[in-house]
């Protein structure tokens, strides 16, 4: 492959960004739609093919699994031979490929098992339990979380100080019993993936080195999205000879919330010195309207690095702005649209609808079933962590080691098998004071146990002694087809009423499917079950299902992340929705906010949509509500202002944060007291003027200009004004 193929199609900072000399570390500052990712893979064949790098000498770092495996299959092509023992993947998949080379030094069997968010989610209940803490005054999820951002930020239960924080306190008697079950029982959870793999490398110095020296150049995506640990991570790889090059936005930085740090994109230039900037800034996804207003909007947020999008593809439609009365409304003008778009000839899969919150979809669902048109909620349920396909890798957990007290808990009554919630709290208090674990703890205490229930362990350890030996010579689809036949998973799913398409029976074949298509690497110091386990618990930590074809997709701007649409519909551009209530008072939360915003502009790739309701029900109550400050920070001249069905004229928002609206004027006495002119207070705004009014009953409107706060529409009814 010579130069030439690799810059073939690159643009000129493209172009630089692929061949900066191998001595030299970068930061790619990539905008929405730039092309990062082939950038990525074209830098990778020009240091193997150009710069005769060995590729077991580059470190490739993504987020999700779908950039790893789409980087993998870009590389094949362009090398042109395959990549297998190159390290590529998620932050978690590279941690758990360090783990598994090194259990021994990081203080692991080398058959420890992974633990996926649910089931972490039930020790720390148990654990809770068993402590006597009140779920009311500690919800679980609560606790939950407070050991994951610690981990996040690589800290153990004994660097915590408690103070006088009664929260904190309880939350770290948990964390450290939870520490000691994990430990005592070989179990990993995925913000334990990266931070044991830290303290691996920063404990074994000649490890280190070993690495540091065998990576000549690493390379991150996503990095605005780093949390803590995993900044960390990087940081102590890079020794000053070997070169990092880290593709990032701080534009799109909209995981504040999960642990993800927007100050690491902007450190490196300190710690990864010297260190080359360079801007992708030629969008090839957005018209020129899209990506002008987004512009615009972004603006606003400070300590930005600085980027402006273009593109050559022209100008293209207005962005299309509508005013709402209430949800109602609002989505019958979403879903009219797009039945719009499929009578002329568009794909269902090429519309979406975003949204802030969950809780918004469901008046779109009801106008699409209305409709007809066929519809899917991007970022369900992923295969692997569908309860059928637990409960089957529960089994082959169990099989490949009795050891995995997880797996033993979920499978031991299930298919039902009369080994009741008192049987199995005798077996873990005695697995507890023999320091063993379940399965060795149920065959001791079976024995001791009334007739009926010792019947039913003991048939239960058999059935699993049973499965191994007949297991041991098949191989991995064989021994799933096996297992969830003898466990009796077929049977008790075949005959569930509650499914009656035979989902659930369907991915369990599906399974031995995913088992034949396995890929086990042949260097692996795993075996090719305890791989097929550990893909199994990763792959649940990283992406939503790729949505299908066919329907039209609705999910939250975080899920629409990474992804892009012909025609796209934001919507609930609120105050107090979108910008959340939680940040008004916070800017570097609001600065997140719009970034969000951004995230979700800049998915649309040819026309794109805004709407907001004046009144919408939402978490059990109606809501009056202001329009987003965001739609004031857009260019009137890139919207196209539609008006509302109920015949008010089109709105105008202007960048001085007002919101302005030409309308006919209704005779004062349609609203009592108001009349233009008058002078008013409010306990928020304070003093101001009526500059117009609309509307009457409960949708009544005033316009009045105040004198600090700018012009502002507000619900008459609620207003609460003040006349002076």
């Amino acid at each position: 492959m010579n130069l030439s193929e690799i810059i073939d199609g690159l643009n000129s900072e493209q172009s630089q960004s692929v061949t900066l000399n191998d001595t030299q570390s970068a930061l790619i500052l990539a905008g929405a739609g730039s092309g990062k990712t082939r950038v990525l893979t074209h830098r990778i064949a020009y240091l193997v093919t150009q710069k005769n790098l060995h590729i077991d000498a580059i470190l490739a770092v993504t987020f999700t699994n779908k950039a790893a495996n789409e980087m993998r299959e870009r590389l094949n092509v362009l090398l042109r031979r395959p990549i297998r023992s190159m390290w590529v993947g998620t932050f978690h998949g590279l941690a758990h490929r360090l783990l598994r080379t090194h259990p021994t030094e990081a203080n692991l069997s080398p058959q420890f098992q992974i633990l996926d968010q649910q089931d972490q989610y039930r020790i720390v209940k148990r654990l809770m339990k068993e402590n006597q803490m009140d779920e009311s005054k500690f919800p679980v999820r609560k606790v939950q979380w407070f050991i994951n951002q610690q981990k996040d930020e690589g800290i153990r239960p004994n660097d915590i100080e408690a103070g006088h924080n009664f929260f904190v306190k309880k939350s770290l008697e948990i964390f450290k019993l939870y520490e000691a079950h994990c430990h005592a029982n070989d179990l990993i959870d995925f913000a334990e993936l990266l931070v044991r793999s830290y303290e691996l490398l920063k404990n074994n110095p000649v490890l280190l080195t070993h690495y540091q020296t065998r990576f000549a150049h690493i390379l991150v995506d996503e990095f605005q999205d780093t949390n803590t640990v995993q900044y960390k991570w990087i940081k102590l790889l890079f020794n000053g000879d070997n070169k990092v090059f880290c593709v990032g936005d701080d534009d799109q930085s909209i995981y504040g919330w999960r642990g993800a740090k927007i100050e690491n994109i902007t450190k490196l230039t300190q710690d990864f010195a010297p260190l080359q900037t360079i801007r992708l800034e030629q969008n090839y996804r957005s018209t020129g309207n899209i990506l002008n207003a987004s512009n615009a909007l972004i603006t606003h947020n400070s300590n930005r690095m600085g980027k402006s999008l273009w593109t050559d593809a022209g100008e293209g439609d207005l962005i299309d702005l509508y005013e709402a009365r209430t949800e109602i409304d609002e989505a019958d003008f979403v879903v009219s649209a797009i039945q719009k778009h499929l009578d002329n000839g568009v794909s269902a899969s090429e519309c979406a609808i975003l949204y802030r919150s969950n809780a918004q979809s469901r008046g779109f669902e009801e106008r699409l079933i209305k409709y007809n048109i066929p519809y899917i909620i991007y970022g369900g349920l992923r295969f692997f962590e569908r309860a059928e396909i637990k409960d089957a890798l529960g089994y082959l957990r169990l099989m490949e080691t009795t050891a995995d007290s997880v797996a033993f808990e979920r499978v031991v009554n299930f298919p039902t098998r009369g080994i009741g919630a008192a049987t199995v709290e005798k077996i873990r208090a005695f697995a507890r004071e023999n320091q063993t674990n379940l399965f060795q703890a149920a065959i001791s205490i079976a024995p001791t146990l009334p007739t009926r229930a010792a019947n039913a362990l003991i048939g239960f350890t058999q059935l699993i002694e049973k499965m191994q030996d007949d297991t041991q010579h098949l191989n991995l689809s064989e021994k799933v087809a096996h297992l969830i036949t003898a466990s009796g998973l077929i049977a008790h799913y075949s005959s569930d009423k509650t499914d009656k398409a035979g989902s659930k029976t369907a991915n369990l074949e599906e399974l031995i499917a995913a088992a034949e298509q396995y890929h086990h690497e042949e260097d692996s110091d795993m075996s090719e079950t305890l791989g097929f386990l550990s893909l199994a618990s990763l792959d649940s930590s990283g992406d939503a299902n790729s949505p299908p074809a066919q329907n039209v997709q609705l999910m939250t701007i975080h899920s629409a992340k990474g992804l892009e649409f012909p025609y796209v519909f934001l919507t609930g551009m609120e105050e107090d929705l979108f910008p959340s209530r939680q940040s008004k008072d916070e800017p570097h939360l609001m600065d997140e906010e719009r970034r969000l915003c951004y995230v979700g502009m800049t998915r649309a790739m040819k026309k794109l949509s805004l709407s907001f309701a004046i009144k919408r029900f939402l978490h059990g109550q109606s809501i009056y509500a202001y329009p987003s400050r965001f739609l004031s920070e857009i260019p009137s001249k890139h919207l196209n202002q539609i008006k509302q069905k109920y015949g008010a004229t089109p709105q105008n928002y202007q960048a001085d944060d007002s919101f302005n609206q030409e309308t006919t004027q209704i005779t004062p006495s349609a609203n009592g007291q108001l009349s233009i002119g008058k002078t008013v207070k409010h306990t928020k705004f304070g003093f101001g003027t009526i500059l117009n009014f609309e509307g009457d009953g409960d949708s009544a409107r005033v316009q009045v200009k105040f004198k600090t706060a700018g012009t502002k529409w507000l619900i008459s009814a609620y207003a609460k004004l003040e006349f002076v």
